[in-house]
């Protein structure tokens, strides 16, 4: 499964914490992140992942860009509702493509947590079948 990692200024020390605490489910899969967010991931874990550019020069539309090719399985964007930054990656864009994609997408802590157990007890599997059904 492919896995992207994006985060909100106040909200990368919480996805810090998150990969640490599912560090060993999340190293089970192929993980992708914004920049500043991917290095921060890649400082507190042992986790590697591909890293794009940082939010606001366009790595939350390189991910995009991967939903629309249907090449993204999950995304957690942990987002900062009250204060999000002018510079900060445009939630919405991405949210409608994993709408139209049906790719599941978390933008807090209790649906991410929820996401990833489901993940570890296989409960993610019918995105292997949109692959099949892609590759035929």
């Amino acid at each position: 499964m492919k896995i992207a990692l994006i985060a909100h200024d106040r909200m990368k020390e919480q996805i810090e914490q998150l990969a640490m605490a599912y560090e060993s489910i999340l190293a089970k899969h192929d993980l992708y992140a914004t920049g500043t967010t991917g290095s921060r991931i890649m400082e507190a874990t042992s986790l590697s992942l591909t890293r794009f550019l940082s939010g606001p020069l366009g790595g939350d539309q390189q991910i995009g860009a991967m939903v629309a090719r249907n090449e993204m399985d999950l995304i957690i964007f942990l987002r900062d509702p009250l204060t999000s930054q002018p510079h900060e990656p445009d939630i919405i864009a991405l949210l409608r493509l994993c709408d139209v994609h049906k790719i599941p997408f978390a933008t807090n802590l209790g649906s991410a947590e929820i996401m990833l157990k489901a993940l570890e007890l296989g409960q993610l599997d019918w995105r292997e079948v949109v692959h099949e059904e892609n590759e035929a």
